[in-house]
């Protein structure tokens, strides 16, 4: 059985631990208990940081692609090798059952390999003059970054925040969530023993405000990259600003999954209610508002119920385990505030709505239909286990719901009308859509929002280019 290891940062290729330093307490989610303490940083650490990631920069921007490229695939080796141990890291201090997490290691393997492949496929161009001059357009690497990455996907979204930096020959200083700490210094710990310099990648943690503005206020860092709610990234975005760093923010959802009633429902029902409970609902694409044609209505709606009912919740180390607990206590907290309001407001509840057991963070698996679109769950991310099931006549009065909130990240939408596949894909106000399928990510294709749920994407070429600016050059 893996035990949780002990915490510590990374600044210069020291783990700093210690020294009377503020702590915060890693709990287990499934039994409440404290299974770590994590030091916080002092803002003569995030001064050291920085002085490293500008010394790093200046060493990896010079790195050819294949040294870079063999770092990442060494790093994609080794989270192979140590994948039942990191995921059981990421299942202790963050809750999911422990095959999501190994899935979500997995994601990285394959992320960390295409970016390896994109170190060599940073192309620039040569454009055609008949002045004698030669003009080039090139791409380099932004700088340092500064990265922050939330607790949901413990693994994913720290190897997102290093692997794409570190391809495009930049520096990175990574924030990783104080809830789930362990599990991006694993990651981390792969890049290094794969050959990645000390000085290019270092993890800090400490009280998020303080951190972040010490970070982004610095002349040192070039880039902000940030995936968490929409509140935090705006008031990031506008830290930023001030320094005019790049941005890229991946920000919240309340995706919307239409439902016509020339579906395949049962497929879509099997679907849909794993993809709703995964990961008890903390997904920024999580399927979340079910706006279903009048006719399948009811048939959808039971079958939904009947589907969420069998859902097995547990400690996501324990064998089948199909829904983990909530991460922290707020999480629960918003449950109970935000289902209370739509029962309030007239909706009804099918199924859940309150917390299970006498340990942990459980929250059962939930169901509310008839919604009225004045609760605040219809309108706030719940980012939880709970469905939101309503009816509605036509398809633009379909649409016209989907796209009724200022979110975009992603959207989905099941129908067996071609035609009517073409038009959603066009009209759906969304960074992502899936159609007939709830996959819509992957290691070369970008995943990033529009409208509140931000700008920029990760993943994918886009990933790399979001880590470097265009340089023109002429020569006469």
């Amino acid at each position: 059985m893996t035990q949780y290891p002990s915490l510590y940062m990374v600044i210069d290729g020291e783990q700093v631990s210690g020294g009377g330093r503020r702590t915060f307490p890693v709990v287990n989610p499934a039994t409440g208990e404290t299974i770590g303490e994590l030091p916080l940083a002092e803002a003569a650490d995030l001064d050291r940081a920085l002085e490293t990631a500008a010394r790093g920069f200046k060493l990896w921007r010079k790195a050819p692609a294949a040294q870079r490229a063999a770092v990442l695939q060494g790093a994609a080796r080794l989270m192979l090798e140590r994948a039942d141990d990191l995921a059981r890291i990421a299942t202790m201090e963050q809750g999911k059952p422990f095959g999501e997490a190994k899935l979500e290691l997995m994601m990285n393997v394959g992320l960390f390999n295409f970016y390896a492949g994109e170190c060599s496929r940073i192309y620039g161009r040569e454009l055609v003059r008949d002045d004698g001059f030669r003009s080039t357009v090139r791409h380099e690497p932004v700088g340092p970054v500064a990265a922050f990455a939330p607790w949901n996907f413990p693994l994913g979204n720290p190897g997102r925040k290093l692997g794409a930096p570190i391809a495009a020959g930049c520096s990175v200083i990574l924030k990783a969530a104080e809830e789930t700490p362990a599990s991006a210094l694993g990651v981390l710990q792969c890049l290094y023993d794969a050959g990645l310099p000390k000085e290019v990648a270092q993890a800090v943690f400490g009280v998020p405000d303080e951190v972040s503005r010490h970070l982004l206020t610095s002349p040192v860092i070039r880039k902000l990259s940030f995936t968490g709610s929409t509140v935090i990234g705006k008031h990031l975005a506008k830290i930023a600003a001030d320094n005019m760093l790049r941005t890229t923010m991946e920000l919240g959802g309340h995706g919307p999954v239409l439902v016509f009633g020339d579906a395949d429902i049962d497929k879509a029902l099997d679907t849909a209610v794993g993809g709703k409970y995964r990961n008890a609902g903390q997904v920024c694409v999580s399927p979340t508002r079910f706006i279903v044609e009048e006719n399948v209505f009811e048939k959808f709606r039971d079958g939904f119920v009947e589907r969420a009912s069998k859902v097995k919740v547990g400690n996501g180390l324990e064998d089948g385990t199909q829904m983990g607990p909530m991460a922290n206590p707020r999480r629960p907290e918003a449950m109970d505030r935000l289902i209370g309001n739509a029962k309030d407001k007239g909706a009804k509840l099918h199924l859940g709505g309150e917390r299970l057991g006498n340990q942990g963070f459980f929250y059962a698996p939930s169901v509310l239909s008839e919604i009225p679109l004045d609760a605040d769950i219809m309108n706030e991310e719940p980012f939880g286990p709970v469905a939101l099931i309503n009816p509605f006549k036509g398809e633009d009065a379909m649409i016209a719901e989907a796209n009724r909130l200022p979110y975009g990240l992603a959207a989905y939408a099941w129908s067996g009308d071609y035609q009517r596949q073409r038009r959603l894909a066009s009209e759906l106000e969304s960074g992502m859509v899936g159609i007939n399928s709830h996959m819509i990510g992957g290691a070369d294709a970008p995943f990033g929002g529009v409208k509140w749920s931000g700008h920029g994407s990760e993943d994918g070429p886009e990933g790399v280019l979001a880590c470097m600016v265009l340089k023109a050059v002429h020569e006469g």
